[in-house]
């Protein structure tokens, strides 16, 4: 029997939420509450209250990310509703002794890295939104942010092709947005995010 996306996705959030692969993350793996999107959103990793709260960008960072989303017509719970949510790595890769989180090692992004290929596969999105910069580098090569935000992107990922539209991390700890270049490529960033065809879709 063919599964159809909803029924997919519900089975792929179940195992997804069991998985404990990785030693050093602390879970439970956070995903998010939307069904079937054509609009895919992918962040870098939980911070250490999602997995509590049970939903991606649930903090600080996601005050912010959801500010910038409100101005070009989705306010949180729209999206939240109408944008499926993922993440490089699922569970909280703990802290780093020297300030901020743990960035995850390349075994544990690759081990991750089939959930979101899975998720490509059930959902087919049209309209690809990586949220800072380890989350951009799945998609593509980049060496500094203002390189690639500010544009669409063609990229292939897991046999799908789809538009790019990359975003910098909301972390209120980065000033890369709010200063110069990139308090203007953000503002271009979501003018092409709010003018594409598959999130005009998505606020009617």
């Amino acid at each position: 029997m063919t599964l159809i996306p909803e029924q997919a996705l519900i089975r792929h959030k179940s195992q997804l939420q069991a998985c404990r692969q990785c030693e050093q993350m602390t879970g439970p793996p956070v995903t998010c509450c939307a069904g079937p999107s054509r609009i895919l959103l992918v962040g870098q990793a939980p911070g250490d209250k999602e997995p509590k709260l049970g939903r991606p960008f649930a903090w600080t960072a996601g005050k912010t990310l959801f500010k910038w989303f409100a101005s070009i017509g989705l306010d949180e719970t729209a999206f939240r509703e109408q944008v499926y949510m993922a993440a490089v790595c699922r569970c909280f890769p703990g802290k780093n002794p020297k300030g901020g989180d743990r960035v995850p090692s390349h075994d544990e992004i690759a081990r991750c890295s089939t959930w979101l290929q899975q998720e490509v596969h059930y959902l087919q999105p049209e309209l690809l939104l990586p949220v800072g910069k380890l989350a951009i580098t799945q998609f593509m090569s980049v060496n500094r942010l203002s390189d690639v935000i500010g544009q669409t992107h063609k990229v292939c990922y897991a046999g799908q092709t789809m538009q790019a539209i990359p975003l910098p991390h909301p972390s209120g700890l980065s000033t890369w947005y709010r200063t110069e270049p990139g308090k203007t490529l953000l503002q271009q960033a979501l003018t092409l995010i709010q003018q594409h065809p598959t999130w005009q879709q998505a606020i009617i």
